[in-house]
């Protein structure tokens, strides 16, 4: 019989390895090494926060608010189409920028004013932080995902549940920073700006398809 907690790494990984919103922005992060530790921390933790609610039950109050799920569904909707209209803005208007001219303008930018470049950072930070948060917490797949189905399935392993949701937050963890951190190694193919214009373009398409799914009737 397989363990608890390696069920939940099991688990854990099959539901959030897929192609979707926010994997794609934290690949989209990594590649441009832009924020990938607070980007990677921001999706890992808020799993590990779901998935907390879920076994400890609130996953039953929220089936009972059939309506707080439709709230957030038409949310995320808004937000993907935007989001993917924004993404096929820059594909259709590249800024020109490729992954070396970024990691340079970093880095020679950094010895003349580093209190100036902290600043400016910091205020980068922010809205890449936000729309992070947007496309975890808005998304309402993650609430089946880690809520409902993970929050079900750790329930079923009685006093071992707690050890069965550790391994799933385990594997959230493990992917979410092996994607932003293993994403440079994609730096070669992506040097050029066709490169992130066909990126940007794949991530509009998919951003632009996933929230109008959403709100169509299954």
């Amino acid at each position: 019989m397989i363990s608890p907690l390696l069920a939940g790494i099991g688990l854990g990984l099959s539901l959030i390895i897929a192609i979707g919103a926010q994997n794609l922005f934290v690949l989209r992060q990594g590649l441009r090494r832009e924020h990938v530790v607070l980007v990677a921390a921001i999706c890992a933790v808020s799993d590990a926060a779901l998935i907390a609610l879920g076994v400890s039950g609130v996953g039953l109050v929220l089936h009972a608010v059939p309506w707080l799920v439709d709230v957030v569904r038409w949310a995320g909707a808004v937000f993907l189409v935007g989001y993917g209209l924004l993404a096929a803005r820059r594909a259709w208007r590249p800024s020109g920028h490729t992954l070396e001219a970024e990691g340079a303008d970093a880095s020679s930018a950094a010895p003349h004013g580093t209190a100036p470049l902290a600043m400016l950072t910091a205020t980068k930070a922010l809205p890449v932080a936000l729309t992070c948060l947007a496309l975890t917490w808005l998304n309402p797949h993650v609430y089946l995902d880690t809520v409902f189905l993970l929050g079900t399935v750790a329930n079923t392993h009685g006093e071992d549940r707690w050890i069965f949701a550790a391994g799933a937050m385990l594997a959230s963890v493990v992917w979410f920073f092996g994607l932003a951190f293993g994403a440079r190694y994609l730096g070669r193919w992506l040097s050029t700006p066709r490169a992130w214009r066909i990126l940007d373009a794949v991530i509009a398409v998919v951003m632009i398809l996933m929230g109008v799914s959403l709100v169509l009737p299954h």
